[in-house]
């Protein structure tokens, strides 16, 4: 693991290298300086381009069932094929409660069209696979109502908040999280919009495991 001061990581704020696998913890607001800025691609995106649900591990659960299982408040019934019912869920989106799995979708914290956007335009098909299946990091994979999921679509801090105001803190830590995980860029605005975000929220210690 490597682990930077505050006072050595801000000052400097390089960008984060490591190879795959590799444990890094600094504070969210350093991690955030240390992402590369560029301006979003804009070649054609298809969610088609990240293979998803998948059943990676072959228990057959695939990742939006295992999501669903690790984050129930109250424990569904699973049933042949993975069919889940029953089970209650807590959305941090909007500050609900969900009762039963069919009024949840599974969010990816940075959405499939943003990371697009941050670079998995050059990605090969197995990381973006990965990516779009990633039970490696808690923050990666949400389950929230569909509403709030939809609301989000594919938007960054700068285009859409969460509904639930107690919950803003939390967002944009974890979004810095993912995006260092798997090596995001930010785009000018949306670097500027969660600066300002963070700098109303405790300067948390995040720890990363890169993805690559």
């Amino acid at each position: 693991m490597v682990l930077l001061a505050p006072a050595e990581a801000h000052a400097a704020a390089p960008p984060l290298a490591g190879a795959p696998g590799d444990t890094i913890t600094l504070p969210v607001r350093d991690a955030l300086a240390a992402l590369p800025v560029r301006a979003e691609d804009t070649s054609p995106y298809s969610r088609d381009a990240f293979k998803h649900w998948v059943d990676a591990d072959g228990d057959g659960c695939n990742a939006r069932a295992e999501v669903l299982k690790s984050e129930a408040v109250v424990a569904p019934e699973q049933g042949p094929r993975c069919t889940l019912s029953g089970g209650e869920w807590y959305s941090e989106y909007d500050d609900t409660y969900v009762q039963g799995p069919r009024g949840l979708d599974i969010d990816h914290r940075v959405p499939l069209g943003e990371a697009w956007e941050s670079g998995a335009f050059a990605w090969t098909a197995t990381e973006r696979e990965e990516y779009a299946n990633d039970l490696g990091d808690p923050r990666s994979l949400i389950a929230v109502t569909a509403a709030s999921n939809r609301a989000k679509g594919k938007k960054d801090p700068a285009e859409w908040q969460p509904p639930y105001a107690g919950n803003s803190c939390g967002y944009h830590t974890d979004w810095v999280a993912v995006k260092t995980r798997w090596g995001q860029s930010v785009d000018p605005v949306e670097k500027r919009v969660l600066a300002e975000e963070l700098a109303n929220c405790p300067d948390v210690p995040i720890t990363v495991t890169m993805a690559r």
